[in-house]
């Protein structure tokens, strides 16, 4: 992945100060690899690992949202989190499968959760984005319809077969969406000739026809 270092996690938190977040990985046995605090979002970085016997790092990162660290917070339903991962997208058998749990080496590549809960969660690149998960799964679909990452229009995919191969345009997307800071992240500039322009906008809700299988 050109976003971040390979086989890396790095979660994002909101409401909690980096001490408090990495004090939390700490506990669980995660110390973080790296630290940081930036644009209101606290953030720690891990090698990515498996826990078999425990909380994955996508489900620590969503149950930090939750009230289990409520005397972490001053507001605790404020609490959000992003988690990323540049793991590959799951080979498995299920893992095209959005509602079944990944491999433990596998975790989906995105999720941001409240309140305890994913509010949406997915893999990017090669068209993954159009399985989505969670609360909101559509949280983010106007910002991949308009860069013709998912739905009917997406003459870039024919175009140029690698194009989005590595998600890059998506976690870019995320980055620009919640204001996540860089680095962690290694969002380089956009090439402006290599984007497709931004389809028109249309009144009306966005239509659900990505949600269908590739």
């Amino acid at each position: 992945m050109s976003w971040l270092a390979p086989n890396t996690f790095v979660t994002f938190c909101k409401g909690m100060t980096s001490p408090a977040v990495s004090g939390i990985f700490t506990e669980a046995g995660r110390p973080a690899l790296a630290t940081g605090e930036s644009s209101g979002w606290a953030w720690v970085t891990h090698d990515a690992y498996t826990a078999p016997y425990g909380e994955s790092a996508w489900e620590l990162a969503r149950n930090i949202t939750g009230y289990r660290y409520v005397d972490r917070v001053d507001v605790p339903d404020r609490v959000e989190t992003v988690f990323l991962a540049s793991t590959p997208a799951c080979g498995c058998p299920h893992g095209q499968n959005y509602m079944v749990p990944h491999c433990a080496e596998h975790p989906f590549q995105f999720a941001y959760s409240r309140g305890g809960f994913e509010q949406t969660y997915f893999n990017v690149g090669r068209r993954r984005e159009s399985r989505r998960a969670g609360g909101r799964a559509d949280l983010l679909v106007r910002e991949l319809l308009d860069a013709r990452i998912v739905g009917r229009d997406t003459p870039e995919y024919d175009a140029d077969p690698g194009f989005n191969a590595d998600g890059a345009h998506t976690v870019r997307i995320i980055a620009d969406h919640f204001g996540l800071p860089a680095p962690p992240l290694d969002l380089r500039p956009v090439d402006s000739s290599a984007v497709p322009p931004a389809r028109p906008r249309t009144a009306g809700p966005a239509t659900g026809i990505d949600h269908l299988p590739a």
